[in-house]
């Protein structure tokens, strides 16, 4: 078991800063996915865990030692790339215990860990196969197990999924899933930019953006209670329609007029001194629902309908001239454009604000966890 702690770990190339100050505390047996835009670090941050990368300032701690000048072979981690790397001449049961025999393990042990590996990934029929007999997801698979057999204390993933079709990345994200119930005391660290990995397989996501840390949590607690514009966005999809709008009440509960001109009470608590101004009105577009009542939040002209199957993606123009409204309602439901539609949400669904993209709600949180 390993756990990782990260202080003010600093990247930079020459004049060029990658990572800003990254502090970061990873437990032992967590599964943890590093996310965000492209150029945001995140794979800068985990080569530098793997000891690929130098660290410029700050330190890094691997099961309470200090290893920025550890070189990567004696950190104890092993690392599965976006390319499977394996060697084509040899077999699956030889990639996978190429390792060991270079390090002069016994062949019993050699035998014995290459055995379990491929158990746990289901590789078994396959070890006396060569790699090009393979399809993609197998050979992913022989790369993981070569990693599971050196007994690693933290796995690293860098992308590992990404050069694989759709069907595929969900048959191996499972895998890897169920790879990690089955190995519970081991640290895994996980890069990805596919938003339905980090929310599938993560305990805790750590949300990138120009070499910070945005916000970490859980799956359900970023996608709940962003704690700003950017997380809000990044996570979901699609993204939070995010609206301008002005307190009109400060509070323990607040009231805001948004661009549509609507009055909306929000069970969000406000400092006084929001009285009057404006603000950011965030509702994903899952949570809106077509309106029985008097009461609605939106009201306007279907422009566009993405046809889904089981969902439906609607993009309604009420009069916003830079973006229509986006709704996702069931796929059943009869929208056609050029209809009016009338949109609800509960009040809990509904996120504000404030001028500095930080979010009213996940202060409020904060504040009460204090």
């Amino acid at each position: 078991m390993a756990d990782l702690t990260l202080r003010q770990v600093k990247k930079s190339y020459g004049n060029l800063t990658i990572l800003h100050g990254i502090d970061l505390d990873i437990e032992s047996g967590e599964f943890i996915v590093f996310v965000g835009p492209s150029g945001c670090g995140k794979s800068t941050l985990l080569r530098t865990i793997a000891g690929l990368e130098e660290i410029t300032s700050g330190t890094l701690q691997i099961a309470g030692e200090v290893v920025n000048d550890v070189p990567p072979s004696k950190r104890g981690i092993a690392m599965v790339f976006q390319s499977y790397a394996l060697y084509p001449h040899m077999t699956v049961y030889d990639n996978m215990a190429f390792s060991m025999k270079i390090g002069k393990e016994n062949k019993a042990e050699i035998d014995k860990r290459v055995k379990q590996a491929a158990e746990i990934l289901q590789l078994t029929k396959y070890l006396d196969r060569l790699p090009r007999a393979m399809s993609g997801g197998q050979r992913q698979r022989v790369a993981i197990g070569r990693a599971i057999v050196r007994n690693p204390k933290v796995f690293l993933f860098d992308e590992p999924l990404s050069n694989l079709d759709a069907a595929l990345r969900v048959a191996t994200r499972i895998e890897i899933a169920k790879l990690k119930e089955s190995m519970p005391d081991t640290t895994m660290i996980y890069v990805t930019h596919d938003q339905v990995e980090a929310m599938t397989l993560a305990d805790r996501i750590v949300v990138l953006k120009d070499g910070h840390i945005e916000q970490v949590g859980t799956p359900m607690d970023l996608y709940k209670k962003p704690g700003n514009l950017f997380v809000a966005q990044f996570i979901g999809s699609p993204a939070m329609n995010i609206l301008p709008a002005t307190v009109e009440k400060a509070g323990a509960s607040t009231v805001i007029t948004h661009v549509g001109g609507n009055k909306v009470t929000v069970p969000i608590a406000t400092p006084a001194s929001a009285k009057g101004a404006t603000v950011s009105f965030g509702v994903r577009p899952e949570d809106l629902f077509i309106a029985t009542g008097k009461d609605y939040l939106f009201e306007g002209t279907v422009d566009y309908v993405e046809q889904l199957g089981e969902v439906q993606l609607v993009y309604i123009d009420i009069g916003r001239a830079d973006q229509p409204l986006t709704t996702k309602l069931p796929g059943n439901a009869e929208v056609k454009r050029g209809s009016v539609l009338k949109l609800a949400a509960n009040a809990e669904d509904l996120h504000i604000f404030g001028a500095d993209g930080r979010s009213f709600l996940h202060q409020e949180a904060a504040a009460k966890a204090a």
